[in-house]
């Protein structure tokens, strides 16, 4: 017996089994290796040929035909190949033409695919752009797009279509969420580029001892101020004023200037700017309508800024270094948790008169060696201290040494 499988005519062979063999040699290049006969039902005049691999090329006329002493018959029909393609993806692209940019893709169908762009109520929408490209292998891809007006903002789906098998595959996108979440992704980005564009205004900030309340320490390279004991174990209650601080040396009325101070886990702080005259004048509160643009910590557990009234702060990560950001023209302070990069509290107010960096370790902690209120270094390389006459220079921008900017 003698069974062929061929393409158009019996010369193409595809596959040829004779006397019990199969003869791969026989067979046409493009089908060698993806052929499988299948015998199980020989007996009964029935065989299947497998045929792996599918590709568009592979559609056309076949035919089989059984040879043998005593019988010869020969069957034709014509193969059609499809190819369910991938599952959609749509992006958005931005804001176009009063209205949002959407663009769908998908690949690997067979014939060519067709696209519909529909809104949440089924109306067809008209496609900007649509491009079919075919592969090496003869498989379609497809990309759309459309522009979705202002005021149909709302689910839009996107669904391609293989008229041969009559199938389809969709994607819905909910604009109104996406848009939601981009929003959010651009406010942190925002955030972060204000926090790093601030750093290239760094500042070199000393203490200055001769400024510092009795209850202070201040360490000798003029960088970290300690809250001291008395002799009795405890601090002294009239101490604890507005008074009981220590102003930086540097004097500020113009420009913008960074400095990023380390806080560690202190139970109660207060850190910003204050007009350089105001701690010897004994306000009894501190504002900004008194001097005090600052933000503060009291026992461990409340963030919280003075304006007129105590304003509480929300901190998603409690800081451990705080950068501190004054531009004096714009007439905003900023505060920042150096630690997850997050921006915390801006003053906006009208700086009139000489500004300098205001520290106040508040009470002591209780603890033997309590955390200090330390200035973070800059850079080797890139320090610079303001001189008198240039007390508004502008550093150059510089890279924090706080591990955790590696991550931005």
């Amino acid at each position: 017996m003698e069974i062929l499988w061929f393409q158009s005519q019996a010369s193409n062979v595809v596959h040829l089994y004779r006397e019990q063999q199969e003869f791969y040699g026989w067979q046409m290049k493009q089908f060698q290796n993806r052929t499988q006969l299948i015998r199980d039902d020989i007996a009964d005049g029935s065989v299947t040929l497998r045929l792996h691999r599918v590709v568009p090329a592979d559609q056309g006329l076949y035919g089989c035909r059984f040879l043998s002493s005593d019988f010869t018959g020969e069957a034709t029909w014509e193969l059609e190949v499809a190819g369910l393609g991938s599952d959609p993806h749509i992006s958005i692209e931005g804001f176009k033409e009063g209205g949002i940019q959407l663009r769908c893709h998908s690949s690997g169908w067979y014939p060519k695919p067709q696209a519909q762009w529909r809104d949440h109520h089924g109306r067809c929408l008209p496609p900007e752009t649509e491009n079919i490209t075919e592969d090496v292998q003869g498989l379609f891809s497809l990309e759309t797009s459309v522009v979705v007006q202002e005021g149909a903002h709302s689910n839009v789906s996107c669904s391609i279509q293989n008229h041969l098998l009559g199938q389809k595959k969709e994607f819905v996108i909910h604009i109104a969420e996406k848009l939601k979440k981009q929003a959010e992704k651009d406010k942190v980005f925002k955030i972060i580029t204000e926090w790093r564009a601030a750093q290239r205004h760094a500042v070199d900030v000393t203490l200055d001892p001769g400024s510092a309340h009795p209850s202070l320490e201040v360490s000798e390279d003029g960088k970290s101020v300690f809250s001291r004991r008395t002799a009795l174990g405890s601090e002294n209650p009239q101490w604890f004023s507005e008074q009981t601080c220590v102003l930086s040396r540097e004097r500020f009325s113009a420009g913008r200037h960074y400095w990023e101070v380390h806080v560690g886990r202190r139970s109660s702080w207060f850190l910003g700017v204050c007009l350089a005259a105001v701690p010897s004048a004994g306000h009894a509160r501190m504002s900004p309508a008194t001097g005090y643009w600052v933000m503060g910590l009291w026992n461990s557990c409340e963030y919280f800024v003075l304006d007129q009234h105590r304003v509480p702060l929300s901190v998603r990560v409690p800081p451990r270094c705080l950068g501190i950001f004054l531009d004096v023209e714009a007439g905003k302070l900023s505060f920042f948790n150096v630690s997850d990069g997050s921006h915390i509290f801006t003053f906006t107010d009208t700086f009139s008169g000489m500004l300098c960096a205001y520290f106040r370790p508040r009470a002591h902690d209780g603890s033997e060696h309590p955390d200090p209120l330390t200035i973070c270094p800059l850079p080797v390389g890139e320090k610079r201290v303001l001189e008198e006459e240039d007390s508004d220079a502008w550093l150059q921008p510089y890279e924090s040494s706080n591990p955790a900017l590696g991550l931005w």
